[in-house]
């Protein structure tokens, strides 16, 4: 489900929505394993499928925290459209947390609530909990307000 809104002035109305949540994503050990390429981050528990299954305290493989967090980026469209602006861009993120691992070949997806939305130097800007939530896990694998500036 995509929450729309036809405007930067629709835009700020939307302080406290929900956002509903993103369709199912499966994590793969060849995501995994490019993203260790991509950043350094070769640790075992991450990109050695066998020795994790024999040692880790997870039962397997689990993908990079920052992997995890890197995802938000993929369901925030998801989560909201705004039409009307001109272009959007990440101003940053505010308080990131990992409670808990995503298993490599499970199956993650976003919930969104806007936190809080203003005008902010010639644009709408609104600040976005993302909650990725693995398949069948009690706890998120990661919250994170994040922080996007529209502009006309």
């Amino acid at each position: 489900m995509t929450t729309t809104v036809s405007s930067l002035l629709e835009l700020l109305e939307l302080a406290d929505a929900d956002l509903g949540t993103t369709d199912w994503v499966e994590v793969t050990q060849d995501q995994v394993n490019l993203f260790a390429d991509a950043t350094g981050d070769h640790q075992w528990i991450h990109v050695d499928p066998e020795r994790a299954k024999a040692e880790s305290p997870f039962g397997g493989p689990i993908a990079h925290g920052y992997l995890t967090l890197s995802l938000v980026n993929l369901f925030l469209p998801q989560l909201l459209d705004v039409q009307g602006a001109s272009m959007g861009v990440n101003v940053g993120l505010d308080k990131v947390r990992f409670p808990s691992p995503v298993a490599v070949g499970s199956r993650i997806r976003g919930a969104g609530r806007v936190v809080s939305v203003e005008q902010a130097k010639g644009g709408v800007q609104i600040v976005v909990r993302v909650t990725i939530q693995a398949e069948g896990s009690d706890k998120p694998s990661c919250v994170a307000d994040t922080i996007s500036r529209f502009f006309p």
